[in-house]
């Protein structure tokens, strides 16, 4: 048996792609229409780890997503967690958990997918503005 992949609608493909792509720093590693079954798939994947991918569905015709609160979270390990936290609130993502100990975040993709970012190796020594920074909703 071989991991694949794993697939999360979307809404707003776009959107989607701008948050894991040039917000997360993730890359499309492809993309395909269906005009047939009215629905593309992206495939984005952290750089060098093609292995394991998002599949992104987009379905044209518009369908209501729920929270995706069971679906649990999509979780990264990250070279520097205050670097990208602050990198992703520059473009307007919301931390909803900061990286208050220097080693685990959690933000939201605009369908609501938790993703969770952890430190690389050790945590990072705890600094400000994330030392006191509250939740901001749910993850």
């Amino acid at each position: 048996m071989k991991y694949l992949h794993t697939m999360v609608r979307v809404n707003d493909l776009d959107a989607s792609l701008d948050f894991y792509c040039n917000k997360l720093g993730l890359i499309l590693t492809r993309k395909t229409d269906y005009p047939n079954g009215r629905f593309t798939l992206a495939f984005v994947c952290a750089p060098g780890d093609e292995a394991a991918a998002i599949e992104l569905t987009h379905n044209w015709d518009k369908e209501e997503l729920a929270s995706a609160r069971n679906f649990g979270h999509v979780a990264y390990a990250v070279d520097d967690i205050y670097a990208l936290c602050q990198k992703l609130m520059d473009a307007g993502v919301t931390i909803n958990r900061p990286p208050r100990d220097g080693r685990m975040a959690f933000v939201r993709s605009p369908d609501n997918i938790s993703i969770e970012l952890l430190q690389s190796g050790t945590p990072l020594a705890p600094q400000e503005p994330w030392g006191s920074m509250p939740n901001t909703g749910v993850w």
